[in-house]
């Protein structure tokens, strides 16, 4: 506001001197004589003052010209002028207007129009490090998998854009299949900018896929030095990294490494399951049993998993059922309330033979919890105390429809494995699975009576007359008996596949020796 009525009142004041001027000059007396080729010419001073003026703008025109006609053998020479910049303005006006167009119809979906407006804007601007990204993007969103191919080769040849090249690449032989050529174009992108989030993810994906455990190492150490990772989680990747390679150790025979590796995965992370059973049976193996107990029971109070159990119990192998009882108690105190703690002490009472005990360590989990294990169990204490062929096969009914408790699940597809890995077979996603209930659905039911924990079994008697299995109704749940040749004695909560399973119906029941009291698969080493 102030600096408008400056200039107003400025124009003003030389309004005003002008006339004050030309009032000045016209009251002054005097002529002006100019003679000019012999002849004389009298002029009023304001007459003068006027042709000075003219003279003078007539003069800077004619420097103007000149200007311009120098200006103009230049531009045709090729050097850079006013008219050479005038036209690169215009040209580059252009060039921005069609990018901003192609900028805006990828973003509305039109690659073809895109792409049509990006190679309109390299051609008025010469900045590839600006349109052919747009061309690349543009050409992959169409679909013109080879024309983003070059542009995207393009790219490569700019500093300023060679991450972006690599990175297009390496995406596109993603998408083809050539993990190889994409595993280098990723560590080149990784290379190029180690502190990227999503190429460090990638790029580790990739490598624990491809057991290169050494390479995801460096990728881990990358993202915890850029602050992407958590030390925690990074402490946990790290242990999972060293589990895995200790697993390829021993595949090889190389002990030692193995050893190293494995108790070095404990270190970082004593509730990773895998390795804490791993640690245990290396100390269990070197005559440590008090340190492998204590590794073990680590574990067991943050995760209750089913392994844990057969390592503590294959730290004193030739021990008695009663013997085994006793030395698991602090075991099992260190939460007592946990399903996995009861189904482990009903198991251990089973071994000995104390099916009341039992069925009191085992308390209403069925009812709680039901899950396969859970059922069968109560099945086997059923069986144990004399209880009738209908109510055990009831029990094993309930089992095959229940469910079969926690299962190592990826976190992020929710994929149901049957042993821990590093890395998701249907994702792939690295350190993904945990061990937790999968989501009702994930495991069919036809898989349960194969998984079912602890099966009852029995010893088959030489001379009773062989079964003859007849048709099951649809309504009527199928049983699987399963003998005792069939069950691995060197693993815990496992049964081998049955070669000739015999299907029967709910209302029969197999021949049963009747002087032999069952046992059951889930506790043939407890």
């Amino acid at each position: 506001m102030l600096w408008s009525l400056f200039k107003i009142l400025l124009f003003v004041a030389l309004v005003v001197a002008l006339a004050f001027g030309a009032q000045w000059l016209l009251a002054v007396s005097g002529e002006v004589l100019v003679t000019f080729n012999g002849a004389e010419y009298v002029l009023p001073p304001l007459v003068v003052v006027l042709g000075l003026l003219v003279a003078m703008l007539a003069l800077w025109i004619l420097f103007k010209l000149a200007g311009l006609l120098v200006a103009t053998l230049r531009f045709i020479n090729g050097d850079d002028t006013a008219i050479g910049r005038y036209f690169d303005r215009n040209r580059e006006r252009k060039g921005y207007e069609a990018l901003s167009d192609s900028l805006v119809a990828l973003a509305s979906g039109e690659a073809r129009e895109a792409t049509t407006k990006a190679q309109k804007a390299e051609k008025y601007l010469n900045k590839p490090e600006i349109t052919t990204l747009v061309v690349a993007q543009a050409a992959e969103a169409a679909g013109e998998t080879d024309r983003a191919r070059e542009a995207m080769k393009e790219l490569v040849r700019h500093d300023r854009t060679r991450f972006v090249g690599v990175r297009g690449l390496m995406r596109q032989k993603l998408e083809e299949g050539d993990t190889v050529t994409a595993m280098k174009l990723a560590e080149k992108a990784f290379a190029l900018k180690p502190r990227h989030v999503e190429m460090q993810d990638t790029l580790l994906r990739m490598q624990a896929k491809d057991g290169n455990w050494d390479g995801a190492r460096k990728v881990l150490t990358a993202k915890v030095k850029s602050g992407s990772l958590p030390k925690d989680v990074y402490k946990r990747r790290e242990a999972v990294l060293s589990m895995a390679d200790a697993r390829d150790q021993l595949a090889q025979g190389n002990t030692d490494k193995a050893r190293a590796e494995a108790l070095e995965a404990n270190r970082l992370s004593p509730e990773l399951v895998p390795a804490a059973v791993l640690a245990a049976r290396m100390h269990i193996e070197s005559g440590d049993k008090r340190r492998a107990a204590k590794v073990l029971k680590a574990a067991w109070q943050t995760k209750h998993h089913p392994d844990l159990a057969a390592a503590f119990a294959d730290i004193e192998p030739g021990e008695t059922p009663d013997a085994r009882i006793k030395r698991f108690q602090p075991f099992l105190k260190l939460d007592p309330a946990a399903p996995e703690a009861k189904m482990l002490e009903a198991e251990l009472h089973l071994a000995a033979e104390d099916f009341p005990a039992a069925r009191r360590a085992l308390g209403t989990l069925y009812e709680t919890h039901p899950s396969a294990r859970s059922l069968s169990l109560m099945a086997a204490i059923e069986r144990g105390e004399g209880g009738s062929e209908a109510v055990v096969r009831g029990w094993l009914a309930k089992a095959l429809g229940a469910s079969r408790g926690p299962q190592w699940v990826c976190e992020n597809c929710g994929t149901v494995h049957g042993q821990w890995l590093p890395v998701c077979t249907n994702c792939e996603t690295f350190d993904a699975l945990s061990w937790t209930e999968p989501r009702a659905g994930t495991v069919p039911t036809t898989a349960l009576a194969s998984d079912m924990l602890p099966l009852l079994i029995g010893t088959p008697d030489p001379v009773a007359p062989e079964v003859e299995a007849r048709p099951v109704a649809s309504d009527e749940p199928e049983v699987e008996i399963v003998t005792e040749r069939d069950v691995d004695p060197d693993v815990v909560g496992t049964t081998r596949d049955v070669s000739e399973p015999v299907t029967l119906p709910a209302g029969d029941s197999p021949p049963a020796p009747q002087d032999e009291v069952p046992t059951t698969a889930g506790t043939s080493r407890m």
